[in-house]
């Protein structure tokens, strides 16, 4: 009798003890996920093996943190850890982005040019930086260019020594693009040497991305029929990722950007196989 009432009070230690313990570990969640909403407000984005070890904790853990923190809807989960959710690029309007970094995109575009032979045949997606690409062809000789920008094209009209072909399709007058699956049909009848692709996002671990379904379908048809894939994007872009990915960096053989490229980027970027060139 007395060992049996000598237990009741352990049990109840051990309860009470239990339940503090719980409490415990609740707070400092809830203090180390306040503390990763801070780093990605901070840095934009926080990586699962960084927090790893700046917590001294699991992966599981750190994993847990970042879906409660996703589902609470102030961050974004990605690929190996998370971003802001302001970090998923939405659709701008052509004449908004054709006045956003212009003269990085003139540079890039200038840059770009120099990489393009007579005689070779070309494609230029329909992004603003590619526009400027088509700025400078104005003086090449028996260049053949393929585009699904309406703009492009008709930036091309009195370009004598430039043989443009626009292909068929809808219409989309927020990019002054062509889509489609006669888009893509008509695509796949052509072969190039280079194709320069202009993302909306360009982040090296998510890979090149744009906004808009139907448009990057088209873009991955343009990545089929090409030799050589040259990335034209300012450096803006490199922190940024948008709904529906392009192509990896790994497809991609040259980025040319400009000299705001951080040192850290640059760096992900050449690790990645490309080549970099900034203008």
């Amino acid at each position: 009798m007395v060992k049996a009432h000598a237990n009741v009070p352990v049990k109840n230690a051990n309860r009470n003890g239990a339940i503090e313990e719980q409490v415990a570990d609740g707070m400092m969640a809830e203090e180390r996920r306040s503390q990763i909403l801070q780093i990605v407000r901070s840095e934009g984005r926080v990586r699962v093996n960084d927090l790893v070890n700046k917590f001294n904790t699991s992966a599981v853990t750190i994993r847990n943190d970042l879906n409660e923190l996703h589902q609470r809807g102030v961050v974004l989960r990605s690929h190996g850890g998370a971003v802001l959710p302001d970090r998923i690029l939405r659709e701008s309007p052509v004449t908004e982005r054709l006045k956003a970094h212009a003269e990085e995109k003139r540079r890039i575009g200038a840059m770009a040019a120099t990489l393009i032979n007579d005689g070779e045949t070309i494609i230029l997606d329909s992004g603003t930086t590619t526009l400027e690409i088509a700025r400078q062809l104005k003086n090449k000789q028996a260049l053949q260019v393929i585009t699904n920008g309406v703009n492009i094209a008709a930036e091309l009209l009195d370009a004598r020594g430039v043989t443009t072909f626009i292909v068929g399709g809808t219409v989309r007058g927020e990019s002054a693009s062509i889509i489609g699956r006669s888009t893509e049909d008509m695509l796949e009848q052509f072969s190039a040497d280079k194709l320069f692709l202009s993302g909306a996002g360009c982040d090296p671990d998510f890979g090149v991305s744009g906004a808009n379904l139907e448009e990057t379908t088209v873009n991955r048809a343009m990545l089929r029929i090409a030799r050589e894939i040259i990335l034209v994007a300012d450096a803006s872009k490199f922190t940024m990722r948008s709904m529906s990915r392009i192509a990896a960096f790994s497809e991609i053989d040259t980025v040319v950007s400009d000299t705001g490229l951080r040192d850290e980027i640059q760096a992900k970027v050449r690790s990645l196989g490309c080549t970099l060139i900034l203008a």
